[in-house]
């Protein structure tokens, strides 16, 4: 399979183990419950979960295990854009081509819905019986809470609301995309990594190394698409970064200095896969998609 063949065969094997859990009989409000699975089945491309399969199957991870880190996670990212299109943050009504979440039910829903996707990712890690140990498995937990936190995507996200409408360094523009986006992304290789037995410490060190720039490398491709996208492709109003005044790296650089950027940085995250002595090409093949994706 080509890479889109095995992004597609990722979405659809977490969208199924996905689908399985909402389909249970669940002790709540049903609203409640529809709002949930509306935020996490809206068509995404699951590039976090597509992560954790990969660097998996990389090393021979228990297929089981990657399910439930690959749903994990995006019930992460998934409760973060419920929560990013709110009135109170970025204010948006479309979200990959569907109404957001508090447009098609109501605010209150939205908030209930992301905060209820935020602990059912821990839920995923803790019930689950891992084929590694526990160790691994407290790991596992450990690294998403803080990629997912104050240290992670929440201080990003409120590093970047205090840079509205001001100027910031090309530094301070790197510190809030590394911990708004990238600490998710890489969040995703460490999980499929801890998945697996018997990693060592110089390989996840490579790992974390190409999922910083593979992490900043997706933030220039967004910032890149919202001058150059369209909107019927990216899901999302076209030029909204401009109209809420956000920082970026075309505004900085300039959009060929960014393009430029993007590409040093994929290049980078290429180099440190060099040091993995495993069958890379598929963590390649994705950092080059990165720049090249329209969405």
């Amino acid at each position: 399979m080509n890479l889109l063949e095995q992004i597609r065969a990722a979405q659809s094997r977490l969208d199924t183990y996905i689908g399985e859990y909402f389909s249970k009989p669940l002790d709540t409000d049903n609203t409640v419950k529809e709002a949930t699975y509306y935020s996490i089945n809206n068509g995404g491309k699951r590039l976090r979960p597509f992560l954790v399969y990969s660097v998996g199957n990389l090393f021979g991870a228990n297929e089981a295990d990657l399910d439930v880190a690959a749903a994990a996670i995006e019930c992460i990212h998934s409760y973060s854009l419920v929560h990013d299109d709110l009135p109170a943050m970025d204010d948006d009504d479309l979200r990959r081509g569907k109404p957001t979440c508090h447009i098609a039910f109501d605010e209150a829903q939205a908030i209930l819905a992301g905060d209820a996707l935020q602990t059912l990712a821990f839920e995923l890690l803790s019930e689950h019986t891992f084929q590694v140990s526990a160790q691994q498995q407290l790991a596992m937990i450990n690294t998403l809470a803080k990629a997912s936190g104050i240290q992670g995507m929440v201080g990003g996200q409120a590093l970047d609301i205090a840079a509205t409408d001001m100027s910031v360094t090309l530094d301070e523009l790197e510190r809030i995309h590394r911990l708004k986006t990238g600490a998710l992304l890489n969040c995703a290789i460490k999980l499929g990594a801890y998945c697996a037995p018997n990693i060592d410490e110089e390989v996840m060190s490579a790992l974390d190394t190409y999922g910083q720039k593979l992490g900043l490398a997706f933030q220039v491709q967004d910032d890149i698409l919202d001058i150059e996208g369209d909107t019927a492709v990216l899901g999302k109003p076209q030029g909204s970064d401009l109209d809420n005044h956000k920082s970026t790296y075309p505004a900085l650089l300039g959009l060929d200095g960014a393009k430029n950027k993007a590409h040093q940085l994929v290049e980078d995250a290429l180099l440190a896969l060099d040091a993995i002595p495993h069958n890379t090409d598929v963590l390649a093949e994705l950092a080059k998609y990165i720049i090249e994706r329209d969405h």
